[in-house]
Order: structure tokens, then C-alpha cells, then sequence
């Protein structure tokens, strides 16, 4: 199959990018019609979307999309923008694939980027009474004090629609009336990162909805890497989630040499790759352990940490750290393995 006949078949202003995977940047006009006939044609079946991701182009607000067929194996990469700064709309993708309705509302929360056809368009993270979008290239980070009052929460949504006329018009919807019974699930502990709860309506026994509400932590290690180098970058990965510190670094690190054109020693690679599944084997330890307890077995627990200390000491000789390790480095790594690793 020629995916770029095929693309260009369904939008023939597209144009591609030669990088490996095929990348096409499509207008916005025809960019819907063409990821639905990637998704529901049976000789593409694009049937998952890795990422959507939104961006400030400097002269234009858009979203990449990286899709993946499950069925043949195959990529590609689509590219949508709009040069409307002011009141920027694309088409959701939300209907084709469901996990793109979360992510389409954290572009709205830090672009402004607007989705026609979304039945939720709320903020994600942020207060709703937030000014400016954090993502784009020219916010002001003076326009939000520190606010500590507590926010109401809304049982209105919006939704952009488009009517016979081809305008784009908003239509309210409501998330919970008054004769539904909901109550609050979570955070269940104060030390729960980014203190996620579920708004749950019941009707008895049975769940009828759930409304999930993220938070408000979110540490723009995006926007943070605007200002810094390279090699400056990398200790944020580790801080992204210091149980997969390892794989976040070692992610970036491979992005940074694959587009210098850095070949990487052996020896590094089959390091780099040990780190890493000890690090997996690490978390799952932490998480079957923290599980155990919370259902009222203890001794797995004491179990589990103790078969995690070993992987920790390891790390600690290795790197010098037992958490965030600092490790992978752009070229190699930091330091040989410890001769006492087995």
C-alpha cells in the first residue's frame, strides 16, 4: 500500500516531511475527513493513537498526532494547525479515538486550542478563572498570582458544535442534575501526587458516571526546557517519575542522538537497557508491595521492600543515587557499572 497516495487521494494539498515515518502536515479543512478514513479504511486501520500533542508554531497553534495500526504494524505522523491566534479551533478527534478526549482538553488547558464536536471542553489541570495558556510561546507567567482559595466545582460543560449555516456555535451540557447522588472518591492519602479524585454518580450499588479531576499539579517540564540546553534537559526527565527515572532519560537521550547523528557504543546500549528493567522490576516491586498493604497484608510488603533494596543498592553503586540516579547521559553514561553489580 502507497500511504502517501492514499493521504494525498483524500487531501491532496497535504504536504509531507521526509523523517523516516511518513509525516504529513494537512490542512485543518480536510484533516478530519482524512484521520477518519485512516482509522475505518480496512487496508490502513490507523486504530490507535499513540499521542496527540499540541504546539505553538510560532506563527500558528496546531496538534501532531502519531498514529499506529495494531493490525499491520504500520505509522505515521499527522500534522494540523491553525493560523488564528486569537480564537483557535480544530476538529476533535475524540469520536475516532476515545483516549484523545483528555488529551484534546490539556491542549485547550495550555494552548487555548478550542475542539469543534468535543463534549467536554473544560480545563484539564488548570483553575477555570486561569488567564493565558502556559504552552504558547507568548504567555505571560505575571498574569497568575498565587491564588489558595478554593475553586467551586462546576456541573456545566461546553461543546462546540456546527450549525446548518457552517458557524461554530456552543452548546451547554450538563455533567451531574440535581437528582443524580454523587459523592467524591479520593485522594485516598494526603501524599497522593497530583491528589486525583472521581466525582461518582450511584444509584445504589451501581456506578451510572464518573468524572475524573486531575488536579492541579503539572510541572511544565515542557515549558521549563524552552530556556535550557540540551544536557540541561535531562535531569528533569528523572523527575518526571522517579519510578521510570532510568527510562524517561534514557527516551530523551536516544531522541537527542538520533537527530545528531550520535552512534552509541554497544556496551552502553545492553547498560543502558539492564538500568532499565531493573528500574521496571523496582516499580512493580513498589506497587504489589503498597497493594498488599492497603488490602491488609503486611508481610508481602516487608517482603517486597526488602528484594527492592537490593535493586536500590545497586543503583546507589552504579549512580550515586537511589531514586533519581542522573544516569544516562547524551553519548553514553555516567559511570561504568560498579564492579560488584552481580
Amino acid at each position: 500500500m502507497d500511504l502517501k497516495k492514499r493521504i494525498l487521494e483524500i487531501a491532496p494539498e497535504t504536504q509531507f516531511v521526509e523523517q523516516g515515518d511518513i509525516k504529513a502536515i494537512v490542512p485543518s479543512s480536510s484533516f478530519y475527513a482524512l484521520a477518519k478514513k485512516l482509522k475505518e479504511d480496512e487496508d490502513t486501520s490507523f486504530d490507535f493513537l499513540l499521542s496527540l500533542t499540541g504546539m505553538d508554531f510560532g506563527d500558528s497553534l496546531g496538534v501532531i498526532y502519531h498514529l499506529e495500526s495494531t493490525k499491520y504494524g504500520h505509522t505515521c505522523v499527522l500534522q494540523t494547525s491553525t493560523t488564528n491566534r486569537e480564537n483557535p479551533e480544530l476538529y476533535s478527534v475524540c469520536d475516532l479515538w476515545k483516549t484523545a478526549n483528555f488529551n484534546e482538553r490539556e491542549v485547550y488547558d495550555f494552548f487555548g486550542i478550542r475542539f469543534i464536536n468535543h463534549p467536554d471542553m473544560r480545563r484539564l489541570f488548570l483553575r477555570d478563572e486561569w488567564n493565558g495558556y502556559p504552552f504558547r510561546k507568548d504567555y505571560d507567567m505575571e498574569s497568575n498570582p498565587l491564588n489558595m482559595t478554593n475553586e467551586v466545582t462546576e456541573d456545566k460543560t461546553t461543546e462546540l458544535t456546527i450549525d446548518a449555516e457552517g458557524k461554530v456555535i456552543e452548546k451547554e451540557n450538563t455533567l451531574f442534575d440535581d437528582k443524580e447522588y454523587v459523592i467524591n472518591i479520593g485522594p485516598q492519602h494526603p501524599s497522593t501526587h497530583g491528589v486525583l479524585r472521581f466525582r461518582t454518580s450511584l444509584q445504589g450499588e451501581i456506578i451510572k458516571k464518573i468524572e475524573p479531576y486531575c488536579g492541579y499539579i503539572h510541572r511544565g517540564i515542557e515549558k521549563m526546557n524552552e530556556s535550557l540546553t540540551y544536557p540541561q534537559t535531562l535531569a528533569l526527565t528523572d523527575r518526571l517519575d522517579y519510578l521510570s527515572a532510568h527510562q524517561n532519560r534514557h527516551a530523551l537521550c536516544m531522541l537527542i542522538e538520533k537527530a545528531l547523528g550520535v552512534e552509541i557504543p554497544e556496551r552502553v546500549q545492553y547498560i543502558r537497557t539492564i538500568m532499565d528493567e531493573l528500574q521496571r522490576i523496582d516499580s512493580h516491586i513498589l506497587f504489589y508491595s503498597c497493594l498488599a498493604m492497603d488490602m491488609g497484608a503486611i508481610t508481602p510488603f516487608t517482603y517486597g521492600f526488602r528484594d527492592r533494596e537490593m535493586i536500590l543498592d545497586i543503583f546507589e553503586q552504579t549512580t550515586g543515587g537511589r531514586l533519581i540516579q542522573n544516569y544516562n547521559v547524551i553519548g553514553g553514561v555516567q559511570a561504568d557499572i560498579h564492579p560488584d553489580f552481580v
